[in-house]
């Protein structure tokens, strides 16, 4: 991997495009390297033999599992106050409805007495309202005075649902509000409950700590499906596209890949690609660090198999060095897949070409002097 690094660097200066033109749209054809015997032995060129394959072939990237975004909920505190417990810990599984947290919390006081208080205001608008409609009807009062009793009524009602409103955004429930209208008697202790199904990822809040309204408590994540973002390097994005499943050899479980990413990692030269699973009861934990085998399938092109270091790059394209009886041809390839041993390429190859494996700068090196002026 060193080696062919060192051997992009070095042909970088005389293989790369101007930085204000453009790389040549035309696709490259085949060069020949002129060679002596003596020249190949003294280089210590080595060749293997090219395989056939079946259209097929593999990317290795690493991974690191991840929520998908959309299953994630963080659970805040609905008013100010104090955490009296915390009723789950980290890792533990819950299901929607089931009590978080309890907060005792003077501002859900305050909202309970205001609650109250619009409660007897909509019922003494509704009482007046009903009085003077029959006072109305009796031609006692004027009808002025009956459309003023109805607008108060309407305030009275729309307050009412205000302060019922915040009540729930503070934490209670609808048959909590309706208990509290019926009873009169106030809550100082307020229950958290889960709002879905998943498990506990984190618990941001500490028994005994004051916290603020919105201040987060746990993170609950669904787990299934599952995330693993794959580090894929740039030279590979365009075999992505044909990539059919994703298989995790640590734990034997298959996915697929849902998205490629557009952006390019600065440091790494490497692109986002999320695959998808569905762990089941295999150990995919969130944070995980594993190694990730995308399976390509090849296109219709004739697909060939040769040594990973058998692939050079140059004039911003692919290489492979195939023996003849002058030398070698330095034939350009479309490199579909590779892992740390072989790669796959479609080209202008045949079944028992041998190509270099070894001694590749020298071969790289009489390459640039035919292709120069």
């Amino acid at each position: 991997m060193w080696r062919k690094l060192f051997l992009t660097l070095v042909l970088a200066a005389g293989g790369a495009p101007d930085a204000f033109g453009a790389p040549p749209a035309a696709a490259p054809q085949e060069i020949l390297v002129p060679l002596s015997e003596e020249q190949i032995r003294a280089a210590g060129v080595e060749t293997q033999p090219v395989e056939a394959e079946t259209g097929a072939g593999e990317i290795v990237v690493p991974g690191v599992v991840t929520v998908p975004p959309q299953q994630l909920r963080v659970v805040a505190a609905p008013a100010a106050g104090l955490v009296e417990t915390l009723l789950v810990a980290p890792d533990e599984d819950v299901k929607e409805g089931d009590p978080i947290a309890t907060l005792r919390s003077s501002e859900l006081v305050e909202a309970q007495r205001a609650f109250l208080h619009a409660v007897s205001d909509a019922d003494l608008a509704t009482e007046k309202l009903r009085r003077d409609e029959q006072l109305f009807k009796e031609r006692i009062i004027a009808e002025r005075r009956l459309i003023i009793t109805r607008a108060e009524a309407v305030q009275a009602r729309a307050t009412l649902e205000e302060r019922g409103q915040i009540l729930t955004l503070s934490g209670m429930s609808e048959a909590d509000v309706a208990q509290l209208r019926k009873d009169r008697k106030l809550a100082s202790a307020l229950l958290v409950r889960a709002p879905i199904s998943g498990t506990i990822l984190q618990r941001h809040g500490t028994t005994g700590e004051r916290v603020q309204a919105s201040a987060p408590l746990v993170t609950i994540a669904r787990l299934d499906p599952i995330w693993v973002n794959l580090q894929a390097p740039l030279g590979r994005v365009a075999a992505l596209g044909s990539v059919d499943r994703v298989l995790l050899p640590s734990i034997d479980l298959a996915g697929r890949l849902i998205r490629v990413g557009h952006t390019v990692d600065q440091a790494t030269q490497s692109v986002t690609a999320v695959a998808e699973f569905h762990p089941g009861k295999s150990s995919l934990r969130p944070g995980q660090a594993l190694q990730a085998i995308l399976h390509v399938k090849g296109a219709d092109a004739s697909q060939w198999r040769v040594s990973a270091d058998a692939v050079a790059s140059y004039l911003n394209h692919s290489w492979v060095f195939v023996r003849s009886p002058q030398g070698f041809r330095a034939v350009p390839v479309t490199l579909v897949s590779e892992t740390p041993q072989f790669a796959s390429v479609q080209g202008e190859l045949a079944v028992g070409q041998r190509v270099a494996v070894h001694g590749l700068l020298t071969l790289l090196a009489e390459l640039a002097k035919t292709e120069s002026p």
